[in-house]
């Protein structure tokens, strides 16, 4: 997305893609309302449906015996008022595509980076492997979008402060079947905490477990009869698991970088504040960045003026989301999914707040627009 806005934007980029395509199973793919509106701005959003999606309206959730609505999205403002769910390769794909358009888009797949050129105390590019041999790719900027585990940030020695993750996601799909409902489903019984995704077709499932417990070091049987004993009408979903390898497991980590820049270098997104999946806003606040990081550093760039506090600029504009969606997600992890899991037997309670009462806008708001959203304020050079 940054390097789709920086070329539209008449900024000479490349990015580079460790695999041959996009297709990976399991990648976040929910939509909300905020970054909808950004392809909106953009002028692309009825092309963007015409990919294939799901739309929520409404998000719910499963406690015990009692379905609970939790945010009701048809009230905001915006072009969408609704969470769309896209796979992701789809999405990568379509911005892909657009930013071909430009020719100052270039896109280097199977790109492996494997270090940072440094030179003094300047970044001045990476290092890549490809399938015709070891590459520089020199650069006013480089920009580290590589997710969790980002070796970029690795190699740039900047610090980063963990704030602990009690769980992990086995992630699994079982058939949709005709009489299920259609829309996102979060499931909290005592012990056992998932969220059921709609998918046409199917249900992605994530199921939440304690850190260090994984079901797949036992038996899946057991592991299918754990699933029916407390969402019943999944008896027959779940002969879709024939083995563990239909699974796939995510390690969730939940921290951020004390500085995301340094000079020739920037951090956004996984690589700067790596989120939790719960609330499934992490590829919202990715683009929030990119868009964010486009505003600030378009100028710059195109004028050949880019300085350290362009960078810093970029952190403080972005770090306040990320810092108040981690705080979230740390107390809902630490207060209400982990007691959970360990089989806490009292009963979990939902706020009135929550999709009931006068001030029932709240959640929908911070589901669907979040804090401090983005907007597109580059320029489309060459429709000038």
């Amino acid at each position: 997305m940054l390097g789709y806005l920086l070329a539209r934007a008449g900024v000479d980029v490349v990015v580079l893609e460790k695999h041959a395509d996009f297709l990976r199973d399991f990648r976040g793919d929910t939509i909300h309302p905020s970054t909808l509106e950004v392809v909106h701005e953009l002028g692309l959003l009825d092309e963007f449906l015409k990919r294939p999606h799901q739309e929520i309206r409404e998000v719910g959730g499963q406690f015990g015996d009692e379905f609970i609505p939790l945010a009701d999205l048809t009230h905001l403002p915006t072009h969408c008022k609704f969470m769309g769910f896209m796979p992701q390769w789809d999405f990568l794909n379509f911005f892909s595509d657009q930013g071909r358009k430009y020719p100052q888009f270039h896109l280097l797949m199977e790109a492996e980076v494997t270090d940072l050129i440094i030179e003094g105390n300047t970044v001045a590019g990476v290092k890549a492997t490809t399938p015709s041999g070891e590459i520089e790719v020199r650069a006013t900027l480089t920009v580290g979008c590589d997710g969790r585990k980002s070796l970029v940030r690795e190699r740039a020695d900047l610090q980063i402060q963990s704030l602990g993750a009690p769980i992990d996601v086995l992630w699994f799909r079982l058939n949709w079947r005709p009489g299920d409902p259609q829309e996102l489903v979060g499931v909290v019984r005592k012990g056992l905490m998932m969220a059921m995704i709609y998918r046409s077709d199917y249900w992605q499932i994530a199921y939440l477990m304690p850190k260090g417990e994984n079901p797949r070091d036992g038996s899946l049987e057991t592991f299918k009869e754990r699933l029916v004993s407390v969402q019943p009408n999944l008896a027959q979903h779940v002969n879709d698991l024939h083995s563990w390898e239909d699974t796939s497991q995510l390690d969730v980590r939940v921290d951020r970088l004390k500085t995301w820049w340094r000079r020739g270098l920037l951090c956004i997104s996984d690589a700067a504040h790596a989120m939790s999946p719960v609330g499934g806003v992490g590829i919202n606040l990715a683009v929030a960045d990119a868009v964010g990081a486009a505003n600030i550093l378009c100028g710059p760039l195109r004028e050949n003026r880019l300085t350290d506090a362009d960078l810093a600029k970029v952190q403080r504009r972005r770090e306040l989301p990320a810092k108040i969606i981690q705080a979230g997600q740390v107390f809902i992890q630490n207060n209400v999914i982990e007691p959970n899991l360990n089989g806490d037997l009292s009963p979990v309670r939902v706020p009135k707040i929550v999709g009931r009462g006068p001030l029932q806008f709240i959640p929908p708001i911070i589901v669907g627009r979040g804090f401090r959203p983005e907007h597109v304020r580059t320029p489309d050079v060459h429709a000038i």
